[in-house]
């Protein structure tokens, strides 16, 4: 590193400043002559870091006013490939992953020290901490036996209300009296499957596939069908029409149409009109798992399947774990046609939700607060993602290939042919760092050279050196 020149060390040195989000797209950077006093360098080199830092992609120089930082847009990697020729897909089989995945997640948590960067949930610091610790103290003062009462089963008439009103916002219609509270997602998902499916039966999904759900389907006794899922627009539908044509017993499809979880992509607004259609006329329940549309860039473009759903074949499954607090375990759902069983199976699973976190959020969501904080998490998180994806590019071996995605925390990345994420999570977790390997998220053997990277926190120093061993790793092992 020392004997780097002068102005690689002072680039490296704003590239970091960037990453870290002290200075943000948009932001003059000092000028020529401030850069030279406070460094004490000569113009010339510091006219090399400035022009360091263009050539790379993280300023923009602009005529009599100087230096900017902008927003890279261009790929530092090339994209994950898109799936091979479209072809049927194999019978559907009992998943069979429960065991492999609890064996990844326990090892995981032998090492509770090491940097996770294997999940899916942002910083604890980006999250309104204040805010909402502000809304709880207020609204037990006002209501001091909240706490000792007993809640709604389908959850509270003010936190329905207030999920109703901001569903307009998505190009959705509810009213409170079809939505569902939850405890988080994952529940609604699970709630969803056991109202239109029984033991035995097929449910499609897309591969890869987020390794939580494919346990909930395997400890409910169903068959998982994997459905080819493109790294940029989502499920295949072509291969989906093959499956629903080729098996007969498909009885649902779980799909998540923004920011797929773990691959990132977003279905296009006319593929997912074409999605509900098609599963209409095969009488195919369409679950779709929705925890991360709010954390897109352009989320307001991007509508949810259920705008499209005019039979009631459409169980619209939310969360507020991703997008405004993890802690609070807050999710709801909108039924469609069987929302007399998803309130039955509720009441028998699991009773009402606490009603001090729905309270809490529906005051939040309610509020002009809720969309700053969005804003300023994309924007967080934007950040995190480029840095993140920067740092692969850099130390990762030659051949990685990486997708960015348009929102949310999750990198999908490809490593060269032949790399073994299982081993790589092992060692990984050794040296104090935590991954989520390929294999959990599927049950055949194509994404075993893929790792799941997440982005969660602002980048600094220390992570930078983690993602520089992590790659170092990748390299031994490939």
């Amino acid at each position: 590193m020392t004997g780097e020149p002068l102005y690689e060390r002072l680039a490296e040195h704003y590239r970091r400043v960037i990453a870290s989000g002290t200075l943000v797209p948009g932001d003059r950077m000092p000028s020529v002559r401030a850069l030279m006093h406070r460094h004490q360098v000569s113009l010339s080199t510091a006219l090399q870091v400035f022009r360091r830092l263009e050539d790379a992609g993280w300023l923009q120089a602009k005529p009599r006013s100087g230096y900017f930082v902008r927003r890279r847009t261009t790929p530092v990697l090339p994209g994950v490939d898109e799936p091979a020729n479209v072809t049927a897909p194999a019978e559907a089989q009992f998943v069979g992953l429960h065991e492999s995945i609890s064996k990844v997640i326990a090892q995981a948590q032998q090492f509770p020290d090491a940097l996770n960067l294997g999940g899916a949930t942002a910083a604890a610091s980006l999250y309104p901490t204040a805010r909402l610790q502000s809304l709880t103290m207020k609204i037990l003062r006002h209501r001091p036996t909240l706490l000792t009462e007993a809640g709604g089963d389908s959850g509270g008439a003010v936190f329905r209300q207030a999920v109703a009103k901001r569903a307009l916002s998505a190009g959705l219609t509810l009213s409170p009296d079809e939505v569902v509270a939850t405890t988080g997602g994952v529940e609604a998902v699970n709630l969803a499957l056991r109202a239109v499916t029984q033991a035995g039966d097929t449910v499609a999904i897309e591969s890869p596939a987020f390794f939580g759900l494919l346990q909930i389907i395997e400890s409910l006794g169903l068959r998982a069908l994997e459905i080819s899922t493109s790294p940029t627009t989502g499920l295949s539908l072509e291969a989906l029409e093959m499956a629903l044509l080729a098996y007969g017993n498909i009885k649902a499809l779980v799909v998540v149409p923004h920011l797929q979880n773990p691959l990132g992509s977003v279905m296009p607004n006319e593929r997912k009109a074409e999605l509900v259609r098609l599963c209409a006329r095969h009488r195919v329940a369409v679950i779709e798992d929705e925890p991360y549309r709010e954390l897109l860039d352009d989320a307001d473009q991007n509508k949810p399947l259920k705008a499209w759903d005019r039979e009631g074949g459409v169980i619209h499954c939310a969360s507020l774990n991703k997008v405004l607090a993890p802690g609070l375990r807050l999710g709801w759902m909108s039924p469609g046609r069987w929302h007399a069983r998803v309130k039955m199976l509720k009441f028998a699973q699991s009773r009402n939700n606490d009603s001090l976190p729905q309270l809490v959020a529906a005051e939040f969501i309610g509020s002009g607060a809720y969309d700053r904080h969005l804003f300023q998490l994309r924007e967080r998180l934007r950040t995190q993602r480029e840095a993140t994806a920067d740092a692969i590019a850099r130390y990762f071996p030659s051949g990685t290939r990486l997708s960015m995605p348009v929102g949310g925390v999750v990198l999908w990345v490809e490593l060269p042919a032949g790399s073994d994420s299982g081993r790589l999570f092992e060692v990984a977790l050794t040296q104090g760092i935590r991954i989520a390997p390929g294999t959990i998220f599927s049950n055949s053997l194509r994404f075993a050279s893929f790792i799941r990277l997440s982005c969660p926190q602002p980048f600094d120093q220390a992570l930078d050196d983690a993602l520089q061993r992590l790659g170092r790793l990748a390299r031994d092992i490939a």
